[in-house]
């Protein structure tokens, strides 16, 4: 899951460093090509993608033995959450990229090529690094995810040139990570990225952009989440036996949601800052099919 830290990393580095450039002015996006700013885009995130790439080769995969190239298929593992994971990065990195040529005044059509790639450019030349570690190999569930994080982006854009739906990921610290810290994280910060039993994963749609003539709230999404319980290995085979009496289950929810993107106010400050947490599920009462096939309620679930 460092993978994904550097990723995210990559996320708030880049609109901190773009937002130093032009304190007063940089939260408007230019109508036309502002090539000082276009330069800085690219050189910032060029930079950033490079530097995490060459960190992760020379400090996290210099603890491993290096092999030829090759592949693996993990897809069985974790219950496909860390598939979700990759997608969710991917669709997030691509929409800031985009964002960020947007604010640029590039293309529409440059903005999706080189924008909203940018997430999966990055997780698959990390997978590429992965395929020559002893310790891992080349996922094609990995790289099947990224694309599908920014496609979910790009498709959106352009099929209706906004983003109807949104991948979003909310928390809780479960109680299994204590009982493998090495695999789960050993601390909160830890096991917001490695505990899969704390994670929910959500696909979030904007009720308004699909039924434009109801009195709905512009901001009032429904969303989809998905979690697991119980997981304290990979694969079933390794947790039956380090953990044979731990059960491994699935949950689904249904819930409400905020697109904080479509809260009204005149601050361009407030604007930016709901676009970037607008990654956050909101918390809301929330339905709950779990491991047992039963439903319960939820009174506020994060």
């Amino acid at each position: 899951m460092l993978k994904v830290l550097s990723s995210l990393f990559l996320i708030l580095f880049s609109i901190t460093a773009i937002a130093q450039i032009e304190s007063a002015s940089y939260f408007t996006p230019s109508h036309t090509l502002n090539i000082k700013r276009r330069n800085v885009v690219v050189i910032t995130e060029s930079s950033l993608t490079s530097l995490s790439l060459i960190s992760l080769n020379t400090l996290w995969y210099a603890d491993f033995e290096r092999s030829k190239f090759k592949t693996t298929n993990d897809n069985a593992e974790w219950f496909q959450m860390d598939k979700l994971g990759h997608a969710f990065t991917a669709y997030q990195l691509g929409r800031f990229g985009a964002q960020a040529l947007n604010w640029s005044g590039v293309s529409k059509k440059n903005q999706l090529i080189y924008g909203a790639t940018l997430g999966f450019t990055f997780l698959t030349a990390v997978e590429v690094l992965d395929g020559f570690s002893e310790e891992w190999g080349f996922s094609w569930g990995d790289f099947t995810a990224n694309a599908a994080g920014a496609g979910l982006y790009i498709g959106q854009e352009l099929l209706w040139e906004s983003q109807r739906v949104v991948l979003k990921y909310s928390f809780n610290q479960s109680r299994f990570a204590s009982q493998n810290p090495n695999k789960l994280g050993d601390g909160f910060l830890e096991e917001i990225l490695k505990d899969y039993n704390g994670q929910t994963y959500w696909l979030s749609a904007n009720l308004n952009s699909f039924y434009k003539d109801s009195k709905l709230p512009e901001w009032l999404n429904v969303a989809f989440g998905y979690g697991v319980d119980g997981l304290l290995y990979g694969s079933n085979a390794l947790q039956a036996v380090n953990f044979s009496n731990q059960k491994r289950s699935k949950q689904f929810y249904l819930s409400l949601d905020a697109d904080l993107t479509k809260i009204k106010t005149k601050s361009a400050f407030l604007k930016q800052f709901f676009n970037i947490i607008n990654v956050i599920k909101v918390p809301f009462p929330t339905l709950e099919i779990n491991g047992n096939g039963k439903l319960v309620g939820h009174l506020i679930y994060f």
